[in-house]
């Protein structure tokens, strides 16, 4: 391989994770949100590994994400938006479309009608997320009133938690509730839907309730990558499928007192053996690994020497003479004890595993494996 940086994507793993997922949640099914090209992983390996797994049907976040999904052997969800002028090609992929208003409702239906198309919609409820879908207190006269629309299938309901990465969470509980308080109102008016979701990977992990009746379908996407919030409880078997590996490009014998990298954050307290890893921050290496992470090189961790650059990193071969001019390192991965997981980088940069996996750059390769 004559990439200097790749990221391994194991899909053997990935398919154990969702049925992992699968066989913890069932009866439900399960929904693989494939948002933002997989979270960067790359869109159609994944989604093709997943459909031979038995997902339901795959969820993105817009338009454009579902695009590269056309012609996809399972249905695509867009969970998120859709804006007036994307309205016709959505309708005309017969992608389902999240309905946040009556508005689009409306538009949707009259698409669907100047196409001679059935357009099939789900329901987004806002029931505390703040942030996109008809407000729980307003959506019984919305949904009655989009229910008359012509040529609309409504297949399904469904709302979103901020806060489900806190186990015991009383607003996610409130969330809930108010979601079960108005599908107990539509039903006992005569609406009724095919399908029924609310879970998130968190909401897996931390709130049983919601994979249980009536809710009949769960949607997950970083559980998918082996991954979890930094909070919470982890109930699912799952392993990490990402492996960011490059190369040492250069070892050097530096003197002591010598300062290493910009900044001069870090000086040698003695003369020291270090390498140069083909790796910065410009291929996902977060600023924070600076003076305190390490990579794994034969096996063995080489701590971080100074600040993390954008096209390099400067790690202590100290501990490790038999290193060469080439050897594999890890960056990300790894096994036993040592391993570098993305928890690991996110609790280091103060941030959450769903940055850190959107965050490799352009010029790493991804290899699926």
């Amino acid at each position: 391989m004559n990439n200097r940086v790749w990221l391994e994507i194991d899909l053997k793993i990935l398919k154990n994770n969702f049925r992992s997922i699968q066989k913890t949640v069932r009866p439900c099914g399960v929904i693989s949100i494939l948002k933002a090209n997989a979270y960067g992983l790359g869109v159609s390996e994944i989604a093709r590994t997943l459909a031979d797994a038995g997902t339901s049907w795959i969820g993105v976040a817009e338009l454009n994400e579902a695009l590269m999904l056309k012609g996809a052997r399972m249905p695509v969800q867009i969970i998120g938006s859709v804006l007036p002028d994307e309205i016709p090609e959505a309708v005309k992929n017969k992608f389902i479309l999240p309905i946040t208003d009556l508005e689009i409702a409306k538009l949707i239906s009259k698409e669907a009608v100047r196409q001679k198309k059935k357009a099939e919609c789900q329901f987004l409820i806002d029931t505390g997320m703040g942030r996109l879908g008809i407000l729980d207190s307003e959506a019984f006269d919305v949904i009655t009133r989009a229910i008359k629309l012509p040529n609309m299938i409504f297949s399904g309901i469904y709302s979103h938690f901020p806060m489900a990465y806190m186990t015991g969470s009383e607003y996610t509980l409130n969330q809930v509730s108010r979601f079960l308080k108005l599908l107990e109102q539509l039903r006992s008016n005569g609406i009724t839907f095919e399908k029924i979701h609310m879970a998130n990977s968190d909401a897996i992990n931390n709130f049983p309730v919601t994979y249980k009746p009536p809710f009949n379908y769960v949607r997950t996407g970083i559980n998918l990558h082996g991954s979890f919030d930094s909070q919470g409880q982890r109930v699912l078997n799952l392993k990490s499928i990402l492996t960011l590996k490059t190369r040492l490009v250069s070892i050097r014998d530096l003197p002591a007192g010598q300062s290493i990298s910009y900044g001069c954050t870090y000086k040698l307290p003695k003369r020291m053996k270090v390498g140069i890893v083909s790796a910065g921050y410009a291929d996902g290496l977060p600023l924070a690994l600076s003076n305190r992470g390490y990579v794994l090189i034969r096996g063995k961790p080489c701590p971080v020497l100074g600040r993390v650059t954008m096209d390099y990193t400067i790690v202590s071969l100290d501990q490790l003479p038999e290193a060469r001019r080439g050897d594999e390192v890890i960056c990300l991965g790894g096994t036993g004890a040592s391993a570098i997981t993305v928890e690991n980088w996110a609790q280091l940069k103060g941030t959450h595993p769903y940055e850190i996996i959107c965050s490799f750059g352009s010029r790493v390769k991804r290899v699926c494996i």
